[in-house]
C-alpha cells in the first residue's frame, strides 16, 4: 500500500473503538539515552523518579521491551513507521538524514482517524528543506529540535516551531538562561490544553538525559541525599562536567517532574480515564553497563542494571528499555508483563486503539491484547517469532554503507543472537538463563543457529543512500 492509497482510506472501527464514542488520547513520552535501570521502578537507587514510579504503580511495567535500534535516528524511524531496522529508510545516525516522502508515520495513521497530532522534543528524521520534516508526515505541530546535533545542546539560541526558528534570547552569546527542556515541556502541556476537546496524539521525545550534562540549579533538590557530589556543588552552579553524577541525576529528576505535570494536567482536564500514556527510552544509556567497559566511575548508577552493553551495541544494554503504559480503568494497575515487543509495534497498537486502518506489510504487531487483556480486546496476544535490529557501518562522504553483514541482533523466544561488529561472527545467548549475555553458546546449539541464520537471509533489504543535508548543525 502506498502513501496516497493509505491516506484515502477511511478509519475502521473495531471492537475496541466501538466501546467509546471518542477513542483514547495517546501520549508517548520518550527519554533520550535513558538506561533500563535509571528509574526507581526498575531498581535505580540514586535517582529520584517519583512520578514515573507512580505511573508504573498505576499502570503496567514491561520487562522485555526493546527500542527500534541502539542509536537515536534509526530507533525513531522504527517507532514512527512500524518497520524494523532491516526495512526502514534511516539506518544511519549523523543527525539530519531524512525519511522519504513515501514513508507513512504513526502521526499520519492517527490523523486519518481524526486525531490532532503534536510532537515536542527531538525529531531526528529530517531537517528543514527535506521530505522528512514532521509537518509533512502527519504532525499538526512540531516544536523542539529537528537536527540531532542541535539537540545536543540544552541552552541553544533557538528551537524550531515547525519550520520557523523560535528564539531563546536568554541563550545568546553563550549565556545559560533558558533551559530548552523546560520550554519543550511547556509546549507539550499547551498542546494538550488546546486539543482537549478532540482525540489527540501527543508525542513527547524529550532530549534528557542525552549528554551534554547540564541542568539548572533548582534540580539539585531532586538528587538523592546519598548521591556523592551533592554537598560539594556550590549554589548557582549548573551541575556540569565538574559534577557529572549530580548533573545526570538532576536531569532525569527534572524530566520526571515534567512527566508528573503531564499526568496532573490530564487529571485536571478530566482526560485521565480516556488517555493512554506510554513512557520509554529511545535506546540504552551512554555509560558502560554491568560488564565494566570503559571509563572509571562512568557507570556509578549501573544504568543498564544486569544487562551487558550500552548505546551503540546490540547487546541487551543497548536496546532493552524501560516501558510503562498507564490507562486508568483499562490497564490494570501494578501489573508487570514479560511480553517481548519493540518500537515497531507502536504504530499498529496506536492504530487499533484509535480505530484506524493499519498499513499493510509492517514488521510490528498490536500489543493491545497484552495492554487491556484478551477479554477487553477480543483476542489473545500474539508473539513475535523473530525481532530484528541492525546498524550498518555508515560512510558519511558517500551517504552509503560498507559492504558486508552489518552489526545485528535477533531475538527468537528466549534466544538472542548478536553480531557485534561488521562481518563479525554471530554469538548466541539464552536470555532466560543468562540475561547478562556472559556466555556465548552458539557452538553448542547448531540447530538454533541454523534457524536464525536462515531467517537472516531474508530479514533485511539493502538500505538506500542517505546523504546528510546542509545544516548549520552538521559538524
Amino acid at each position: 500500500m502506498n502513501r496516497r492509497d493509505f491516506l484515502k482510506l477511511g478509519a475502521a472501527m473495531p471492537l475496541l473503538a466501538q466501546r467509546s464514542k471518542r477513542p483514547p488520547n495517546i501520549v508517548w513520552i520518550m527519554a533520550d539515552d535513558l538506561g533500563y535501570a535509571d528509574l526507581g521502578c526498575y531498581g535505580q537507587k540514586y535517582i529520584r523518579t517519583p512520578n514515573i514510579d507512580r505511573m508504573a504503580a498505576e499502570g503496567m511495567r514491561f520487562t522485555n521491551v526493546y527500542s527500534g535500534c541502539t542509536v537515536c535516528a534509526p530507533s525513531r524511524n522504527v517507532l514512527m513507521t512500524g518497520y524494523h531496522t532491516g526495512h526502514v529508510t534511516v539506518r544511519s545516525n549523523p543527525g539530519g538524514v531524512a525519511i522519504h516522502a513515501s514513508d507513512i508515520t504513526a502521526a499520519q495513521v492517527l490523523k486519518s482517524a481524526g486525531y490532532a497530532t503534536g510532537g515536542f522534543g527531538k525529531w531526528g528524521l529530517g531537517e528543514v528543506g527535506t521530505e522528512g520534516v514532521p509537518w509533512k508526515h502527519g504532525f499538526d505541530q512540531f516544536f523542539g529540535y529537528l537536527h540531532q546535533i542541535h539537540a545536543h545542546f540544552y541552552y541553544p539560541p533557538y528551537l524550531m516551531d515547525n519550520d520557523k526558528k523560535y528564539p531563546l534570547p536568554g541563550n545568546e552569546n553563550g549565556k545559560h538562561t533558558t533551559y530548552s527542556h523546560d520550554v519543550i515541556a511547556g509546549k507539550a502541556l499547551d498542546f494538550i490544553r488546546s486539543r482537549k476537546d478532540d482525540p489527540f496524539f501527543c508525542y513527547v521525545p524529550f532530549t534528557i538525559p542525552h549528554w551534554e550534562l547540564l541542568v539548572p540549579d533548582d534540580s539539585r533538590a531532586g538528587y538523592h541525599p546519598e548521591l556523592p557530589e551533592v554537598g560539594a556543588i556550590p549554589p548557582g552552579h549548573y551541575g556540569a562536567q565538574e559534577f557529572p553524577r549530580a548533573a545526570y541525576a538532576g536531569m532525569i529528576t527534572r524530566m520526571d517532574r515534567d512527566v508528573g505535570r503531564i499526568m496532573s494536567l490530564l487529571k485536571e482536564l478530566k482526560l485521565d480515564d480516556n488517555t493512554i500514556v506510554f513512557f520509554t527510552s529511545d535506546n540504552g544509556p551512554v555509560v558502560p553497563a554491568a560488564r565494566g567497559q570503559g571509563r572509571e566511575n562512568a557507570d556509578f548508577f549501573k544504568s543498564a542494571g544486569p544487562l551487558r552493553g550500552r548505546k551503540t551495541t546490540m547487546y541487551e544494554g543497548g536496546i532493552r528499555v524501560p516501558m510503562i503504559a498507564r490507562w486508568p480503568g483499562r490497564i490494570a494497575g501494578g501489573g508487570t508483563s514479560d511480553l517481548p515487543w519493540y518500537f515497531a509495534d507502536f504504530l499498529p497498537t496506536a492504530a487499533e486503539l484509535a480505530g484506524a486502518k493499519t498499513p499493510s506489510g509492517l514488521d510490528g504487531m498490536s500489543v493491545v491484547p497484552e495492554l487491556l487483556g484478551a477479554q477487553a480486546s477480543g483476542r489473545a496476544q500474539k508473539r513475535h517469532e523473530f525481532m530484528y535490529w541492525e546498524l550498518p557501518t555508515y560512510e558519511a562522504k558517500t551517504g552509503t554503507f560498507r559492504p558486508g553483514a552489518p552489526m545485528q541482533a535477533v531475538r527468537m523466544g528466549d534466544w538472542k543472537a548478536v553480531r557485534p561488529k561488521l562481518d563479525g561472527m554471530l554469538e548466541l545467548y539464552n536470555l532466560a538463563r543468562d540475561i547478562g549475555e556472559t556466555t556465548n553458546i552458539a557452538a553448542e546449539n547448531p540447530k538454533v543457529m541454523e534457524r536464525i541464520e536462515t531467517y537472516l537471509k531474508t530479514a533485511r533489504t539493502e538500505p538506500p543512500q542517505q546523504l546528510e543535508p546542509k545544516s548549520e548543525w552538521h559538524f
